[in-house]
């Protein structure tokens, strides 16, 4: 039986789901992640080979055609050459659309209607198509300098503030007291020593450290409010930049959201509600997983006629 196959690569895991085409039936995977500049390209193109080789099981099963999206595809000439012909090495002669994974959750999150998706977790980018079918990306550009508004951004706001706080530079509030408490620290000075060891160059750690934020938010803090305002003002920023580069002049326009940072409904999720509903837009919870996304995008691009059926058996499984 021919499969579809949709592959969400992320940076940590990957998720594959193969979609039969006679019966519709649904077949998940995880596997690693599927960054080709912390794992190469051969070595993510051939576990992908056999996580899905794995997946599809002995017979007559073959793969009719791939749709994947795949963390820093785009973002490099190089790099996407390399990586696409990895990709095409191991799965010859099979139809391939081949993406970055910001597109497969926004075909995910929006079942490939146009609108814009934002995900706010350990980074922060958005991705938006319009009526006319142009698609734009925004943010997402580097932990290094960028990602604003995601957890990584405000981890590393929430070391600032502390440091700050501590030795006098700005009033002290419920932050201050929240990181001491919450990370169990004997002195001020030995927060140097845990973030050294524990949090740098760990981007999920340096993230986990916004609950510290909502934490100390919530005991009234000012400045983690005022962090989160910012945070808020930074993902308007990535929505704008869409609607100024893509056709969103009907109203409303959708806008769908995922990651860890919306977790802060009372700081985060309200606020941005608020703004998008005041420029004309609506925020709508994600349809799909960006996985389920992939499934659509495979489909779109090699079984169009099987579109409306797959939508039909991913909605019926949500429920």
């Amino acid at each position: 039986m021919p499969y579809f196959v949709g592959i969400d690569g992320g940076a940590t895991k990957t998720a594959i789901c193969a979609v039969g085409a006679d019966n519709f039936s649904l077949r998940y995977a995880i596997t690693a992640g599927s960054s080709w500049r912390e794992h190469g390209v051969w070595k993510v193109a051939q576990n992908l080979r056999e996580v899905v080789n794995g997946l599809l099981g002995d017979g007559d099963n073959r793969i009719a055609g791939i749709a994947m999206g795949l963390p820093c595809h785009g973002e490099s000439a190089e790099g996407d050459r390399a990586l696409e012909k990895a990709i095409r090495g191991v799965f010859s002669d099979i139809p391939l659309y081949l993406t970055n994974d910001v597109e497969v959750g926004w075909a995910g999150s929006l079942a490939l209607k146009p609108g814009i998706n934002i995900v706010a977790g350990t980074g922060a980018i958005a991705f938006g198509k319009d009526i006319h079918g142009k698609t734009a990306r925004s943010g997402g550009w580097s932990e290094f300098f960028g990602d604003e508004g995601s957890c990584y951004w405000v981890g590393r706001k929430v070391m600032e503030l502390f440091s700050k706080q501590s030795d006098g530079r700005i009033p002290r509030d419920e932050l201050y007291t929240t990181v001491r408490r919450e990370l169990e620290l004997k002195d001020d000075f030995s927060f140097i020593d845990l973030i050294h060891t524990e949090y740098m160059g760990y981007r999920k750690q340096v993230a986990s450290l916004q609950f510290l934020a909502e934490k100390a938010a919530l005991a009234g803090s000012l400045s983690a409010i005022s962090l989160y305002e910012e945070a808020v003002h930074e993902l308007c920023l990535l929505v704008d930049a869409l609607r100024g580069r893509l056709d969103f002049t009907a109203s409303p326009w959708i806008v769908s959201y995922s990651g860890g940072l919306f977790k802060a409904k009372e700081f985060v999720l309200r606020q941005f509600s608020e703004k998008i509903e005041k420029e004309g837009g609506r925020l709508a919870l994600p349809c799909f997983a960006p996985v389920e996304g992939s499934v659509l995008l495979a489909f779109e691009h090699f079984f169009p006629d099987g579109l409306e059926q797959i939508q039909k058996v991913l909605a019926e499984k949500r429920k």
